[in-house]
């Protein structure tokens, strides 16, 4: 999935095994941490690996930081189904309600429509004064400009 340029096109580049196993790892020590992070999705029939869904601490600062945000990865098989929607919504559910977050947000590239797309239909709310360069991003990188969204307990 990290190696597939249609499912990482809106980050700096694909991911290697080593780089992968290394996500993997930073995975596991967020949930060590923090007591959640991203979940692995499996199809509910046959229990195929989909990709993962689930909350994190971004680890680098911004006007909406600290934050939990929201992310997702699926394989590009499984686009179009509805799995990220539907994944999310449970994990939304799980942080504002078992969790008791206020918020919770999502960002990606401003180019990266689909995503986008998934957060509106969640109920995130956008507001163009919270539109951010990604400092991890590089000056000049089609990528930098991200958008940013939120959802609040009892939205």
């Amino acid at each position: 999935m990290n190696a597939d340029a249609r499912v990482m096109e809106f980050f700096p580049s694909v991911l290697n095994r080593q780089e992968s196993d290394a996500l993997v790892a930073r995975a596991c020590e967020h949930f060590a941490r923090h007591g959640f992070g991203p979940w692995a999705v499996e199809l509910k029939d046959g229990g195929a690996f989909v990709g993962f869904i689930g909350l994190m601490v971004p680890r680098f600062e911004a006007h909406f930081t600290p934050c939990v945000e929201i992310g997702w990865r699926l394989g590009f098989e499984y686009w179009g189904r509805g799995l990220a929607t539907e994944g999310a919504r449970s994990v939304l559910d799980y942080g504002l309600g078992e969790l008791g977050l206020g918020e919770i947000v999502s960002f990606t590239s401003e180019r990266n429509l689909r995503s986008r797309l998934v957060m509106e239909r969640l109920g995130m709310t956008y507001d163009a004064a919270d539109d951010f360069d990604h400092p991890g991003l590089p000056e000049g990188s089609p990528l930098r400009r991200h958008v940013l969204y939120r959802i609040a307990r009892g939205l």
